[in-house]
């Protein structure tokens, strides 16, 4: 039998190898391509649908001043998270958006509309683009509406993905409390509010029990304003000494604030407050039936004499404001100002000392008050007035005392008019003028 001859092989093997037979890559990548076509079709059959606006020559203009300022009052608070989409377009949804939709968690409904459409019911003419100032150059285009306020457009770092649009919607929408760190905050963000609750906050970080009962409240009211500042760092005067209890670090206090009058907008009157605050230890059931009670109008608030600021907290402004604390509870308990600079209780009778002088003062006051009932306080603007007045009439007295200067004889040896002394003490008559800032009672 013939042995067949078989050619050696080389020592690294073939040097040329046949390419694989792309048979059998055919049924793996048919495989891929169906898979792929039943998820998007899976994922279009799964998906919301998405109502549009109509924004054409029909559109009903309810609709759409609900949708750009949340003016209809029987939809409620309702928020809406619209996509920029052209009526004629022939790509698809932006994925990004249509993720949020079907995520459903976000507090808003979803809309489409076309933003380069002329507005329907202007006089100008404008697209929604050209009206709200919107960057078309960001993809897509959303933005927000409806209660929160006029169109505002989502930035560009949360159009990534579905998720990160939704953790932005929810950030944008969903009610919180206000952060106040200004005299300005204070009074655009809170004051100015038709009913504000303040928590001042004994810590830059809030207890769990406290910020569940925020988180409530701004849920259970929410056309009430809530805000919290950091009262370990910032001094709210004009409340604290006023209204609430010494500062104990940890533990936080409330107040609400009810605008009786005024606005922070320059053509308004000055801004008028009431307050009244939370007498027992912070807790949501205390703090809610407190806002329920301004709400119904059954609380009984107290006014606000000036108009609260923000302050660095300091000791020596601590010190200050706890002497007016105390002051305002001795005077509450009847007691007066018991206390002088010596730290020794004067007796209240006018002894000629500043103490007894202002023991006086407070004694006709108390008098005059009881006497008027029709008395009322005078604003800070009425005291101003009254102080400048007061300054022309000493100016206008004044002058009626100044002496022209004798013609110098000839044993004088200057010009100069001199006035003895005779005992007068200009420091002691000052002294007795800081004392006496009184307000007139008439």
């Amino acid at each position: 039998m013939a042995k067949t001859k078989t050619k050696a092989a080389t020592k690294g093997g073939s040097k040329r190898e046949k390419p694989p037979a792309l048979d059998q890559y055919k049924m793996p990548l048919i495989a891929l391509c169906l898979s792929m076509l039943g998820y998007h079709m899976f994922r279009g059959m799964m998906a919301k649908e998405i109502k549009r606006v109509d924004m054409t020559a029909t559109a009903n203009e309810l609709e759409l001043r609900e949708v750009f300022f949340g003016e209809d009052v029987n939809t409620g608070s309702t928020n809406y998270a619209v996509l920029c989409y052209p009526e004629n377009a022939v790509f698809p949804v932006s994925s990004v958006f249509q993720d949020a939709a079907n995520d459903g968690s976000a507090p808003c409904q979803f809309r489409l509309m076309d933003c380069d459409a002329a507005m329907p019911f202007s006089e100008e003419g404008k697209s929604v683009v050209k009206r709200f100032g919107l960057n078309k150059k960001t993809r897509p285009v959303v933005f927000v509406s409806g209660a929160v306020g006029q169109p505002k457009q989502v930035p560009a770092k949360y159009l990534k993905t579905g998720a990160m649009l939704t953790k932005a919607l929810k950030n944008l929408l969903e009610p919180r409390a206000e952060k106040i760190e200004t005299t300005q905050d204070l009074r655009s963000k809170c004051l100015d509010k038709d009913i504000c609750g303040l928590m001042l906050k004994g810590g830059k970080v809030s207890p769990t029990y406290a910020k569940e009962a925020m988180q409530k409240l701004v849920v259970e009211y929410p056309k009430v304003t809530f805000a919290a500042v950091d009262s370990s760092v910032l001094y709210v005067k004009g409340i604290e000494a006023e209204f609430l209890p010494e500062l104990t670090p940890g533990l936080p206090r409330f107040i609400v604030f009810q605008k009786t009058s005024g606005g922070v907008k320059s053509d308004s009157s000055r801004l008028k407050s009431t307050a009244i605050p939370l007498d027992v230890d912070v807790a949501y059931g205390p703090m809610s039936n407190l806002v329920a009670s301004v709400v119904s109008g059954k609380a009984e608030m107290t006014k606000i004499p000036a108009s609260p600021t923000i302050k660095t907290r300091t000791k020596k402004l601590e010190k200050s404001e706890n002497e007016k604390r105390q002051r305002r509870k001795n005077k509450t308990n009847g007691s007066g100002d018991s206390s002088s600079d010596s730290g020794t209780p004067h007796s209240g009778a006018n002894d000629g000392s500043r103490e007894g002088r202002r023991a006086e003062r407070e004694r006709r006051r108390a008098e005059h008050r009881k006497n008027n009932p029709n008395y009322r306080e005078k604003t800070p603007e009425e005291i101003k007035e009254m102080e400048r007045k007061r300054r022309i009439r000493m100016e206008e007295e004044a002058k009626k005392w100044n002496m022209d200067a004798e013609d110098p004889s000839e044993d004088s040896s200057s010009g100069e008019y001199m006035v003895e002394d005779e005992g007068f003490d200009e420091d002691e008559e000052n002294l007795d003028e800081e004392d006496e800032d009184v307000m007139d009672l008439d």
